[in-house]
């Protein structure tokens, strides 16, 4: 199996929704890297799982997908639970029983004591939580007896630190998540049949989407290694990274096809199962051990203003922010056809010459220039002809022509060509008036670029017109920047995720996530959703290690200024590594520049108006760098003013505007930063410089358009 993605997730029998340590964590590997995403319930997870499918599936992919909980039980439990000696038969059994709520709470306690019932004496099952009344479930496994079924599979058995199945609470059980998890894979397989295969319980070589049970433990001397370099993230993330990006160089090397087989009876297989990897855990440390091609994080102290820095003009702010950043994304090699939107990592150089031979311009008639002369000109024409992509094999003799098509080669002794438009022929002569200019009709070869020259520098974001290039160069591949990964929180009580019908006048809605996402993405950008915290110093930094986990760049909005509830900023300074920037603009001033868990943090002001200005002016160009990019300056126009303003001297001021039908730039008539709607009436932005200005109808100013921002 050569999939093109495969995901591992880290299960999580909570009993609440939860985030970070012991909580579900999910690693996502493919052409554009690994990544990790946090998920606080079940359902979500669950939820996501099916998004993920449905990709693969729409797109003709094949995933792989990794779940670290057993798939199968003990030889004879399935038998003697549902009368099946199938795994499956007990993922059917399982789902029509166990109740997931979407807060995590769940009967899975009351299912395991019924699954006792099955058996004689007590037992299999053991542990539930203290005042529950469940006589058929013990407390303690040594109070089991005669149930007659054995205490591990023989995975388990072989997998060093593997847990028994049957127990289900106390430090390092997995039973738990065993019966929490097999019923979303049930539903996830029943939702897709034939399309979906639990490998090894049955077929699986044909399926799409292939679920497999994997051991994170198989790589614990990797996880330690990365836990010791970066303890700021939980050991699960580090196991789901770890185990996606190693069986991903497997997959790539050829080498994953071996763990898929593994040596054992088809009835074990199909009622234990395998752990993927078992037995092969050399090759997975080693895959796992591979250097990422990523280069170093971003200094803690970049973005560090000076000593009695106070109030920074924006000029000087972006010309710091502009020394302070380099790539944070690695690298790849992509096919040409597979590369649009993708910023170049090298140079590419071309392989030939376009084009790579003289040919003809135009459709008629080739001959040698030395031949001809003025008046009329009568040549025989040498029999066949010449068109594109099927050259003349022979020589062209001089006083001969030969009948030639636009874009064919010039053969031999053809150095120029007229326009048939312009000749007389009866099949054996052509006729045409002279003088013709030498070389007329004709291209010569690496006219338009020649073979070896450099075409497109590194930092270039690829554009449908440069695939064509470097198509037509014989340039099959390029070396490109990972998409850089921008993750967005919005914070504040008083904010709510979504419209709802009746709410009380203290709330809002929030407007920026909506506007930042989908600002990244049209920015070419990976967006990551944070979504929306409140004012919760704990929660929001439980977002932050989210962010950092899952993302290059995190924005915030909200929070970042230096009042009571501004907790953005006070945790950014008492856990991560913040310089508050006041930058002399309007709207905007506050912006928070800072490091979190090495991952660059913007947080931005939180009203929209100031929140986007700062997102085109400071984002923008920065995001570019991070990604690989060159510095972006915004496009600008200088238009006559369509108002009046007398401005103040000390701040830059950008007035939301559009341009009227005589090209004369309108602003909106309030400047108040949360009003929204002069965002959406405006097109564009009037910028006014640092200094006083009188600006009256007339006065030339200047216009950046949101087509200039990319918008």
């Amino acid at each position: 199996m050569r999939p093109d993605r495969i995901a591992v997730v880290d299960w999580s029998a909570a009993a609440r929704p939860r985030l970070g340590r012991d909580s579900i964590w999910l690693g996502l590997a493919g052409a554009g890297g690994v990544t990790v995403e946090n998920l606080p319930t079940r359902a979500a997870a669950e939820e996501r799982l099916h998004a993920l499918v449905a990709e693969a599936l729409a797109a003709g992919e094949r995933l792989l997908i990794g779940a670290d909980f057993a798939f199968g039980y003990p030889a004879g439990f399935a038998a003697g639970l549902t009368g099946r000696a199938g795994a499956l038969a007990v993922w059917e059994w399982l789902a029509a029983r166990i109740a997931d709520g979407p807060d995590n709470a769940n009967n899975r306690f009351a299912v395991a004591a019924e699954a006792n019932r099955a058996f004689p004496g007590v037992g299999p099952f053991w542990f539930r939580p203290a005042g529950m009344d469940l006589p058929d479930l013990p407390l303690r496994g040594n109070a089991r007896h005669g149930h007659g079924l054995p205490e591990r599979r023989l995975a388990d058995q072989r997998a060093r630190g593997a847990q028994p199945v049957w127990k289900l609470g106390t430090p390092g059980a997995v039973g738990s998540q065993v019966l929490t998890g097999l019923p979303v894979l049930w539903r996830l397989r029943a939702a897709h049949p034939g399309r979906i295969a639990a490998w090894p319980l049955e077929p699986w070589q044909d399926a799409p989407v292939v679920l497999a049970e994997v051991f994170p433990s198989l790589l614990a001397p990797a996880v330690a290694a990365a836990e010791r370099q970066d303890p700021g993230l939980p050991r699960d993330a580090h196991q789901v990274r770890l185990l996606a990006g190693a069986l991903w160089q497997l997959a790539g090397a050829g080498g994953l096809e071996a763990l898929l087989r593994p040596d054992l009876p088809e009835a074990v297989l199909a009622e234990e199962g395998w752990i993927l990897g078992l037995g092969h855990e050399a090759a997975l440390r080693e895959a796992a051990a591979a250097p990422e091609l990523t280069p170093p994080r971003l200094r803690n102290d970049c973005f560090a203003m000076p000593q009695g820095v106070d109030w920074v003009p924006v000029d000087e702010a972006l010309a710091r922010l502009r020394a302070a950043l380099r790539p944070v994304t690695g690298t790849e090699t992509l096919a040409v056809a597979e590369a649009a939107g993708r910023i170049l990592a090298a140079p590419c150089i071309a392989r030939r010459a376009n084009p790579p031979a003289p040919n003809s311009a135009v459709d008629g008639y080739g001959f040698a220039h030395a031949a001809t002369g003025a008046g009329v000109q009568r040549l025989p024409l040498v029999p066949g002809r010449a068109a594109a992509g099927q050259p003349f094999r022979g020589a062209v003799p001089p006083g001969a022509a030969l009948r030639i098509l636009t874009g064919a080669i010039l053969p031999e002794g053809v150095d120029t060509v007229v326009l048939e438009e312009d000749t007389a022929s009866d099949g054996q002569m052509v006729a045409f008036d002279g003088p013709v200019k030498p070389g007329a009709n004709t291209r010569l070869a690496g006219e338009d670029v020649a073979e070896g020259a450099a075409v497109l520098p590194a930092g270039h974001r690829l554009r449908p017109p440069d695939l064509a290039l470097l198509t037509a160069l014989g340039i099959g591949q390029v070396t490109v920047h990972r998409p850089l990964r921008v993750a967005v929180l919005s914070t504040g009580d008083e904010l709510l995720a979504e419209a709802q019908a009746e709410v009380a006048p203290h709330r809002i809605f929030d407007a920026n996530r909506p506007m930042l996402l989908s600002t990244v993405a049209g920015w070419g950008y990976r967006p990551v959703d944070l979504g929306l915290a409140p004012d919760d110093e704990a929660e929001i930094a439980a977002r932050l290690d989210r962010g950092a986990a899952m993302a290059d760049v995190i924005l915030t909005s909200g929070g970042a200024s230096a009042g009571d509830e501004d907790h953005v900023s006070r945790l950014l300074r008492l856990r991560g590594e913040l310089s508050s920037w006041r930058i002399a603009l309007k709207p905007g001033r506050p912006l928070a520049l800072a490091m979190w868990r090495g991952v660059p943090v913007f947080g931005l002001p939180g009203n929209p108006v100031a929140a986007l200005v700062c997102t085109l002016i400071f984002a923008r160009p920065a995001l570019s760098l991070l990604a690989g990019g060159s510095w972006l300056e915004p496009q600008g126009f200088t238009v006559p003013a369509a108002f009046s303003k007398r401005k103040k001297a000390g701040r830059r001021e950008y007035l939301r505007a559009r341009l009227s039908a005589e090209g004369a730039a309108e602003v909106f008539a309030s400047e108040g930063s949360g009003r929204i709607s002069g965002l959406a009436w405006a097109t564009g932005l009037v910028e006014l410089p640092d200094g006083a200005a009188v600006i009256e109808p007339g006065t030339p100013v200047r216009y950046l358009p949101y087509s200039g921002f990319g918008i």
